[in-house]
């Protein structure tokens, strides 16, 4: 237990290491608790108000100890009180009167807060340390602040982060006024609960309620409110009953002061998919049965009145469809314009004002936004909610004149996704650096009315969903990268001196999933359901399958490693938030891969398929148990919340590992493939020597330059009479490769050493000279870094005030060098993250030119769910190509000129004849 004071104007992570360690007495400190008496929290009369000092008064005992008094009278305070309350409420008026406090800076403002430490003028002795809120919610922001500089986490509940015991609590007691919201409304969507939350909560958490009832929103309301999101859309899949037909959840939200919507699916407050019977209500069809939907709408619109929502108008098919019974695209548009007029129609008769002084959404989701595009007339005060492609990139954002709209925009974002091409249901790892893009472009594109993310289950994503809300709530975060916001993060979970080593795992963990996420490693897809069929890792011979494999192997002991030094009352929330998505990952391409290489080692009549197959195996059932051993967590506590199987597709299935017999027969064979040094690069790499089924031993020799990490073995049938040797090249000097004496032979090691012309030179290996776009000589003022992004961890991107263009003109482009050794064919290959136009005015294309070549454009734009759009989506980039019949040897010059803004180009690899066809990013070394 340590001291802790938190000092006025600190950033969030130097609060961390104050919180955590002992500092001097400010002159202006609340001392909260003195190690004996902690101080009382007096809150106004108000339902959100009093669970608000409620949740402040659970959070002081797990600090200190000790219990506060917590009261709705002033009278109640003795040397020190907490007082929480909205300006003009009772409570907050005595203590105005009492103290002289002037709370003019809150008038008119929306979700902020004054705290500040302030004596009594007529109890001598007494100080309030007061967090008033210029609203409810602003006062609720201001008591999460003060539990958050105490060390509690957002997560203290749902991933089980146990906040740290203080002999001494005491926080900074000087004037501060919170800034206002960046994003007026930040939301959460709970989708696709079928396979953890609404089990867990029927089963284990709410067994009375048998569904996602109050208790369980209760609870989801308290986190946002850690969060601070003040919008919902509830859960609303066929597996959970609709949130209006369960007791209580409504009331739930009123009492948290959380504002209520529906899904882009769900018009007028209504789950469609629960509430709309077919056999008594008739087709959902706004041509044929227009006055039983118009009904349908009303009664909702009349029982939610007295509530705070903000509307989805709009109209769709029964669930997540098209509309039913539109014959052409313009007839859907009319019916939908028409149908947005009749709901505003009776949200006014319901309200008892003006329609547009409703708050309304229209989300411009898959086929809305097509008939969007079509001309259809909306609202002036209806926000505009731009839709991702569901799998991280933004389909659009509003033009200058959409921007003028006083309605405005929002963007409903995706961190876990049921559809095709394929799901990913079960962990969470879109990379944080595109979350930070992708919002970064709303937020310049003045989209920032609505900020809403489908956050599935909760449990698989809670730090990406704590950096959407954090982002959503301070958009100075975005002048911070998205690994900065990491370190941060894991420093308030963890202890802060392993936040940065965590912060590698993670990021690491995101890359890996970056290049293909682990619900996509059975190369299938979804809609219609494919089977999984052998990966595209294998195509180049293995190498590129066994470097992923080892790159998770080394993160999964990095993460194990790391889970002894955590402290024994955070193993379990390091387990939650860290270890499980990382072995669950890692285990699930290891089982993938190796099933992969099995299959062509097999075809080889290697007899280490076996043992590769026995290996696949072993990672499966990883899985299974690190699964089992999640949901048995805290006493059953999350048990059914952790589901390795959503929607039981082909990818989550135990595949049949399969068992051969091999011809026996002495001698060795070596496998360099990976061998390619670059000189002044430092790298490792595998040797791989294997046998045909006889036992035999080998041996290295004569090496120079580099270190195995084994200079003899043996091949045996334990390990499938293969092993692989790591050589490691610290980057100085040349390069002996030796030879490996087994079975009587000798045999060259016939590795690669690349001479490079200086440090930084493009090299070719493989046939491939790869070109990484964040190249420091490349760069130029028409484009800018967006760290952590892309395979190489950094992509440029056309800044988003270019104007759109039809030819380079005058332009400044990216320039590239390069050499060749001798004259070839080759293709130019453009690799770009796969975003789409920033706008309906903008296009999505470059302008190359290589030497004194034609000046060739590239467009890179897709439409709809496209085959090419697929292939993007599953592998986070995409790419064009351009032919060069004849290369010549020598120097050559690429020159890159961005035509439309928001362009995320990733890296350019030269692809020369018989170039090996890499899935991922060609080594660099």
């Amino acid at each position: 237990m340590q001291e802790a004071v938190v000092r006025r104007g600190i950033g969030v992570a130097l609060s961390v290491v104050a919180l955590l360690s002992s500092t001097p007495a400010s002159a202006r400190e609340a001392l909260l608790f003195d190690g004996r008496k902690v101080a009382t929290v007096i809150h106004s009369d108000d339902r959100p108000l009093e669970l608000a000092a409620a949740m402040l008064a659970r959070d002081l005992l797990k600090v200190t100890g000790i219990a506060p008094r917590r009261s709705a009278d002033l009278q109640d305070c003795a040397t020190l009180c907490i007082v929480i309350g909205n300006r003009g409420s009772a409570v907050m008026d005595a203590v105005v009167r009492d103290s002289g406090l002037d709370l003019d800076s809150l008038n008119g403002e929306w979700e902020r807060h004054v705290r500040v430490l302030v004596p009594s003028r007529s109890h001598p002795g007494r100080q309030y340390l007061v967090i008033a809120g210029s609203d409810v919610r602003g006062a609720i922001w201001g008591m999460v602040d003060l539990t958050r500089e105490m060390g509690v986490s957002a997560w203290e509940w749902w991933a089980d982060v146990a906040p740290q015991r203080r002999k001494r609590l005491a926080v900074d007691g000087g004037h501060r006024l919170s800034k206002a919201p960046s994003v007026h409304y930040r939301g959460i969507f709970l989708n696709d609960e079928d396979w953890g939350l609404q089990p867990w909560a029927a089963r284990t958490f709410e067994p009375e309620t048998g569904d996602i009832g109050p208790k369980t929103y209760a609870r989801i309301f308290e986190l946002m409110w850690r969060l601070k999101a003040n919008f919902i859309w509830p859960a609303m899949h066929d597996s959970t009953r609709p949130f209006y037909q369960i007791a209580g959840n409504a009331q739930a939200a009123r009492d948290h002061a959380i504002v209520v919507g529906t899904s882009h699916a769900e018009p007028m407050m209504r789950n469609n998919v629960r509430e709309w019977d077919d056999r008594a209500r008739g087709a959902f069809n706004f041509f044929t049965n227009r006055d039983a939907m118009i009904e349908y709408w009303r009664v909702r619109a009349v029982e939610v009145a007295p509530f705070e929502n903000v509307y989805t108008v709009g109209l769709r098919g029964k669930h997540d469809s098209e509309m039913e019974g539109a014959a052409t695209p313009g007839i859907a548009r009319d019916a939908l314009a028409k149908a947005i007029g009749v709901q505003r129609g009776l949200l006014a008769a319901a309200q008892g004002k003006p329609a547009d002084q409703v708050p309304q959404a229209l989300t411009l989701y898959k086929e809305v936004l097509d008939l969007y595009g079509l001309g259809l007339k909306v609202p002036d005060d209806v926000t505009l909610v731009w839709p991702e492609d569901n799998y991280g990139y933004i389909s659009q954002l509003p033009t200058e004149q959409e921007r003028a709209r006083r309605g405005g925009s929002g963007v409903y974002y995706h961190v876990s996704y049921w559809g095709r091409p394929h799901d990913y249901l079960w962990l969470g790892t879109t990379h944080p650096a595109l979350i930070r893009e992708q919002m970064e472009r709303a937020r310049q594109m003045e989209a920032r009315r609505i900020w809403m993310l489908n956050v599935g289950d909760i449990k698989p994503a809670e730090y990406l969903t704590q950096y959407f809300l954090d982002l959503a709530f301070d958009h100075e975060l975005f002048g911070q990268s998205a690994r900065a916001h990491m370190d941060t993060w894991l420093a308030r979970q963890f202890d802060a001196p392993l936040a940065g080593r965590i912060a590698d795992i993670m990021t690491d963990y995101y890359d890996l999933a970056w290049q293909r996420r682990p619900e996509f490693m059975g190369f299938s897809q979804v809609e219609p359901t494919r089977p999984i069929r052998i990966g595209d890792h294998v195509r180049t011979g293995g190498s590129e399958a066994w470097r992923r494999i080892d790159r998770y192997a080394d993160l999964v002991a990095r993460a194990e490693a790391m889970a002894t030094r955590i402290p024994v009352d955070r193993r379990d929330a390091y387990f939650q938030l860290i270890l499980y998505p990382v072995r669950g990952a890692a285990s699930m391409n290891e089982r993938n891969l190796k099933l992969d290489l099995a299959a062509l080692h097999a075809r080889q009549g290697r007899p280490v398929a076996n043992r590769l197959a026995q290996e696949a195996e072993a990672a499966h059932d990883r899985i299974v148990a690190d699964t089992a051993a999640y949901n048995d967590q805290r006493d059953g506590k999350w048990r059914g919340i952790m589901n390795m199987a959503p929607r039981d597709l082909p990818v989550f299935a135990r595949p049949v590992f399969p068992k051969a017999d091999f011809p026996r027969k002495a001698g060795c064979g070596l496998d360099v493939a990976e061998l390619s040094f670059v000189e002044g690069r430092p790298a490792r790499h595998a040797l791989t020597v294997h046998g045909w089924g006889m036992d035999g031993e080998w041996r290295l020799a004569d090496q120079k330059g580099i270190v195995a990490e084994a200079t003899h073995g043996a091949l045996t049938a334990a390990n499938g009479f293969q092993q692989r040797i790591i050589l490691s090249y610290d980057g100085g000097g040349a390069i002996n490769f030796g030879t490996l004496e087994c079975g009587g032979r000798r045999l060259a090691v016939a590795g690669r050493f690349i001479r490079a012309g200086h440090a930084a030179a493009p090299v070719e290996i493989d046939r491939t000279i790869s070109l990484t776009a964040a190249s420091p000589a490349a760069m130029n003022e028409d484009w800018e870094v967006v760290p952590g992004l892309g395979s190489r961890q950094a992509a440029l991107r056309a800044k988003l005030n270019l104007p759109s263009r039809d030819a380079p003109g005058e332009t400044q482009p990216l320039r590239y060098v390069f050499e060749t050794g001798n004259e070839a064919g080759a293709e130019l290959r453009v690799v770009a993250v796969p975003v789409h136009p920033l706008t309906s005015a903008n296009g999505l294309r470059l302008a190359v030119q290589v030497d004194d070549g034609p000046v060739r454009i590239l467009d890179f734009e897709t439409h709809g769910r496209s085959e090419d759009w697929k292939r993007n989506v599953l592998g986070n980039m995409a790419f064009r190509g351009i032919a060069l019949p004849q290369l010549a040897e020598g120097r050559h010059e690429i020159r890159v000129h961005a035509l439309d803004p928001g362009f995320l180009l990733d890296r350019i690899d030269v692809r020369l004849d018989g170039a090996a066809d890499f899935y991922g990013a060609p080594p660099l070394s």
